[in-house]
């Protein structure tokens, strides 16, 4: 069986491990830059860590410049600020967008990418990183990708390296306490989705198949919760502890097609990246068992569900979607077709299979 597995970072998790664990912080130098969203000095998540930057004799530069969709406009200017103050190390608060964009500057602070970011062979050089989330579903935290818009291609796009890693990882569920109902279901998907995408990749192996059953145990184990929007502590943990392991399956294995086609919801529709994964994945494992009889049968034994009440309980979740016409679905599936993530699934898709899945779930 395949064990190949590799997350580098040094998870801390509990509440208050902000806090508690100021040693984390110490050992990489005096100035750090902190890259987060305006919602990190609400959700307290920022006080803390300027409380343990203090605590050792530290300081911070706070850039909360960072919008819900990273641009690469945004990403060089918090490497110019980098840059400016000779930061030794980048603090990332928030969800996905705060923390890829943290990547992308962490190595922009340290290299010249004259040819542009997308097409910049990453080198080694990149600051350390500390990363926080404040959502539980990118799992940005535990992967080396960072995925910034793309206007000149009209698409999200991934950057990867080992050098994008974060160094230190914590996992505090208070810092959830006050998102939205929509952000937090939509941010649930997000992880739900990387778990089973992660099933079906080409690199899927024996170790990522146990962190993902242990991901959809712990996310959809808190089903319930997510359907009434009443949380408690613990199980706004299981859901930040699943979406961490979720990210580490596809640290390893990468997305599928699920992923290539929902940037284009999001792109052109501005539908949140995990309620564009949320509308596709029901009907793009029951393409994938049309494609291959039995492809899906691990991933409907790890939910201890079929294809119709997974697609149900989504539905509920996603409420109404947008219908969007017949030449916009055509367009998004050539789009699609040409994504790295489709060749990454071990289900033969075709551009007509990508566009069958978005028909049936938003035309």
């Amino acid at each position: 069986m395949d064990a190949g597995f590799y997350v580098p970072v040094r998870i801390i998790g509990g509440e208050n491990c902000v806090k508690k664990g100021t040693q984390h912080f110490a050992p990489f130098g005096q100035l750090a830059l902190i890259v987060c969203g305006k919602s990190a000095a609400r959700n307290g998540a920022l006080d803390d860590v300027k409380s343990a930057l203090a605590a050792n004799g530290q300081h911070g530069i706070v850039y909360d410049g960072i919008p819900q969709n990273p641009t690469v406009a945004c990403v060089v200017e918090g490497a110019r600020l980098a840059r400016e103050h000779r930061v030794n190390f980048v603090v990332a608060i928030g969800g996905g967008s705060p923390m890829d964009a943290a990547k992308a500057i962490a190595m922009l602070a340290c290299q010249d990418a004259p040819e542009g970011l997308f097409a910049h062979k990453i080198g080694a050089a990149v600051l350390p990183m500390i990363h926080i989330p404040t959502t539980a579903g990118t799992g940005s935290e535990v992967t080396p990708y960072a995925i910034i818009t793309n206007d000149e291609l009209q698409t999200k796009q991934s950057i990867s390296s080992p050098a994008l890693f974060p160094h230190v990882a914590f996992l505090d569920g208070k810092y959830m306490a006050s998102l939205p109902q929509d952000v937090t279901v939509n941010t649930a998907i997000d992880a739900i989705s990387h778990a089973v995408e992660g099933m079906l990749s080409v690199r899927a192996g024996g170790m990522s198949d146990l962190f993902a059953r242990q991901a959809l145990a712990l996310l959809m184990g808190e089903y319930e919760s997510l359907l009434a929007g009443s949380y408690t502590p613990a199980g706004r943990q299981n859901l930040l502890y699943g979406s961490t392991l979720a990210g580490m399956v596809i640290a390893n294995t990468g997305t599928t097609p699920v992923h290539g086609m929902g940037y284009s919801l999001t792109y052109f529709h501005g539908v949140p990246h995990g309620r564009a994964n949320g509308l596709l994945l029901a009907n793009f494992l029951k393409e994938c068992e049309k494609i291959w009889p039995g492809s899906t049968r691990k991933v409907f034994d790890a939910l201890g569900m079929d294809v119709q009440e997974f697609a149900a309980k989504l539905k509920a979740l996603l409420g109404r979607r947008k219908k969007l016409p017949e030449e916009e679905l055509r367009s998004f599936a050539a789009r699609a077709a040409k994504n790295k993530n489709v060749r990454n699934c071990r289900v033969p898709f075709t551009e007509e299979n990508l566009y069958t899945v978005l028909k049936r779930s938003v035309g």
